[in-house]
């Protein structure tokens, strides 16, 4: 689970569990508590990931001072060192992928609509989801099979198909025999040794059975880097949705009620929430509460839509008569994002140990053994095929297993030696 790092909120009460923490509890779950996420999942302005007021800053587990990235941090580094056997995440845009390719995780982002947003803080009811981060992909499966589902709360979940699969039984180690693979390389970025890994990984999957092809391009890919449609959505469904959700809490200490009144409160608390050096911006925020639901906000909405379904991924799909689509995970999100579609990142390498230490500013962006995934990435609900494929994929490289964190990260306390002392 994540918490909202921030002040403003402290000491709110909440009507009910979110729907997929109650989901896990009925299913017999322990929740051990609240990891510390990017302070309002990234989108508060210009701040690292891993920071909120209330945690503080957080950091890798693999590289001293490292990016956990965000902006479910704490989810990726708790899990990552066996703190707990699975959390969840939200995404809008790399929120659940991108922590769990830096922390060395299997990361489950499902489509708009699979899992419930109610009782999640959110961003965007058109990109938010919620879904698992495990050390192994029958982990996050067994996960996502509890929480997903229609919720009356929700009503962006009656999209889905009115029968849940169960997951796990997606976990066949030969899925990947007589499947088509395209490989988006427009997104696959520019670093030398996730490249190598990404290509070595080509073929292992050609030795399973798969079928690749090597580039699947984007006909679109221009105009999907080009666009600023996103930004317009997320700042306009911010403003709303953020006033809704905390209208729904039962008792707000502080007084905020809306946007406005949380950039007042950060201005009035800057000790606590604007913290210099590297934590003073809120010009997301700021721009957020400059919006209006508009003709162009309207605009921006379908064009997201045509950008990443129909001319994106689903076209692209076609275009090649693809199964799914793969790419390191560092460049999966963005198309993903603005579709509502579902990705899962599996564990593919890490830095080798003459990487340049980046500075730490105040994580470091680069490091040695600094984790990255490689990211399968489908078309709306197809969670069970891609499931299938990372399954196939982990089981043949057991990549997880090459690097341990550095020893100060690895925990020597164990639960049962404390709980009830």
């Amino acid at each position: 689970m994540l918490r909202l790092g921030s002040f403003a909120l402290l000491g709110s009460v909440v009507p009910r569990d979110a729907t997929v923490a109650a989901k896990l509890r009925a299913a017999g779950a322990i929740i051990l508590g609240k990891a510390n996420l990017s302070e309002w999942a990234n989108f508060r302005g210009n701040v690292p990931s891993g920071f909120s007021g209330r945690g503080g800053q957080s950091s890798s587990a693999y590289v001293p001072l490292g990016d956990p990235s965000g902006s479910s941090s704490g989810s990726g580094i708790g899990t990552s060192i066996g703190l707990t056997a699975g959390a969840l995440g939200s995404e809008t845009d790399g929120s659940i992928v991108s922590p769990s390719s830096n922390n060395n995780l299997v990361g489950i982002k499902p489509t708009v609509g699979l899992t419930s947003r109610a009782g999640v803080v959110p961003i965007s009811e058109h990109q938010d989801t919620v879904g698992p981060m495990c050390r192994s992909v029958a982990d996050a499966a067994t996960i996502l099979s509890i929480i997903a589902g229609r919720d009356p709360l929700d009503n962006f979940t009656f999209a889905q198909p009115p029968v849940v699969p169960d997951y796990t039984k997606a976990l066949d180690p030969n899925a990947l025999k007589g499947v088509r693979l395209g490989v988006a390389r427009q997104f696959a970025g520019n670093n030398e040794n996730v490249l190598a890994a990404f290509n070595a990984s080509l073929d292992v999957m050609r030795g399973l059975g798969a079928t690749i092809v090597d580039p699947a391009d984007f006909p679109d890919f221009a105009e999907i880097r080009a666009s600023g449609n996103e930004t317009i959505v997320l700042d306009t469904d911010f403003k709303v949705d953020v006033t809704n959700y905390i209208a729904g809490l039962l008792d707000v200490p502080t007084g905020v009620k809306n946007l406005a009144d949380l950039i007042a409160f950060n201005t009035a608390h800057a000790d606590e929430e604007l913290v210099p050096p590297f934590w003073t911006d809120q010009s997301i925020f700021i721009k957020a509460e400059n919006t209006t639901v508009d003709q162009a906000y309207f605009d921006a909405l379908a064009a997201d839509k045509d950008l990443g379904q129909t001319r994106g991924i689903d076209g692209t799909l076609k275009e090649f008569d693809l199964d799914a689509l793969i790419l390191p995970t560092s460049g999966a999100a963005g198309p993903a994002a603005i579709a509502g579609y579902p990705i899962v990142t599996v564990p593919l390498g890490f830095q080798p140990a003459n990487v340049t230490l980046s500075a730490a500013q105040p994580t470091r962006a680069m490091g040695p053994n600094m984790p990255f995934g490689i990211s399968f990435m489908g078309t709306a609900f197809s969670e069970f095929k891609l499931i299938s494929f990372a399954f196939a994929y982990e089981q043949a490289t057991h990549n997880r297993l090459k690097q341990l964190a550095f020893p100060e990260a690895i925990p020597k306390t164990q639960l049962q030696d404390i709980v009830g002392k």
